[in-house]
């Protein structure tokens, strides 16, 4: 039978072992009527508790990124007190491949999933095997194989860059030099698409190969970073080459881009909002687990365009 709770927790009410509950929750049998009626009055227990009383332990598949899983660690710290008093305790696991993580939280005390990935179908199979609710972020998946899907789709945002740059350049020529990084592909996949066909793209793998690319060629007019950091050695690069750009596009409203946006030493910052992004996730799980009342919606959400008159003060 399907349930909401974790199997200790079920056997924690029922006096039994989690061994026990397992075997009556999937009907393996070798349990006597009395056993099964203690697991089913204790489900009907849980069901009579207050949420308050109950902890919900949502697990957050990501992609092995240092800024993202400091990103998503203090959004989640930011947002968990405004659910009180339901307690939540969120897992976080940042890995490349996410297939093995979820067959294997497929066997967990999992209350929920919160996972972005790319949209496999070796990923969208391991979403389809597990029971507790999943929800997408950024990067959805077939409908039917998640309750939910919240957050920025990055193709959108590396389109928006692309037009963004096309606007301050107009008809000017030059190339635009792409700070390449871990996930960025379906960011600069967008970013290619809008892009001017004339325009070329000059990429590199990371801040510090700027200077050299400066030093090897002069058509460069632009500069689009689809990950986040690193945006204030870019500059220094063109400092040191005595080089200027007229435009820089760049990801991720954190206090590097912030102090570069107020110096308008970028022209736009593009922002999700990852805090209200993960508030919608976790809500949209816990009103499948019954914990909160009211229908469960996607939430995507589109990219923030900030530049230096409109940055906030925090």
């Amino acid at each position: 039978m399907k349930h909401p709770y974790r199997i200790r927790e079920i056997a924690t009410r029922a006096g039994l072992s989690p061994a026990t509950v397992d075997r009556v929750l999937h009907q393996r049998g070798g349990v006597r009527d009395s056993t099964v009626r203690q697991v089913h009055e204790a489900i009907a227990e849980l069901d009579r508790s207050p949420p308050a009383g109950r902890t919900f332990a949502i697990d957050l598949v990501l992609p092995a990124s240092r800024q993202l899983g400091t990103d998503a660690r203090a959004a989640l710290d930011a947002e968990l007190p405004c659910l009180a008093p339901i307690a939540v305790r969120p897992r976080f696991h940042f890995i490349a491949d996410p297939v093995p993580i979820l067959d294997r939280l497929a066997r967990s005390d999992s209350h929920g999933v919160v996972v972005l990935a790319p949209p496999t179908p070796e990923v969208a199979d391991a979403v389809s095997r597990l029971e507790m609710p999943v929800v997408t972020l950024n990067v959805d998946l077939p409908v039917g194989k998640r309750i939910a899907h919240v957050g920025v789709d990055d193709f959108e945002a590396g389109a928006t860059a692309a037009y963004l740059v096309e606007q301050w350049l107009h008809d000017r020529a030059g190339d635009v030099l792409v700070i390449d990084g871990p996930d960025a592909e379906r960011r600069t996949a967008g970013f290619r698409s809008v892009l001017a066909p004339a325009r070329r793209l000059r990429v590199v793998a990371g801040p510090d190969q700027v200077r050299a690319t400066l030093a090897g060629t002069h058509t460069i007019r632009a500069v689009y970073a689809p990950r986040t950091g690193g945006s204030a050695e870019v500059v220094t690069a063109f400092e040191a080459e005595d080089r200027r750009y007229d435009v820089f596009v760049a990801h991720g409203l954190d206090e590097e881009n912030l102090t570069l946006l107020r110096t308008q030493r970028l022209s736009a910052v593009l922002h999700q909002d990852l805090r209200t992004d993960l508030r919608h996730a976790c809500r949209a799980i816990l009103r499948a687990q019954g914990a909160l009342p009211g229908p469960i919606r996607s939430h995507p959400a589109p990219v923030q365009v900030i530049t230096p008159f409109n940055a906030p003060n925090f």
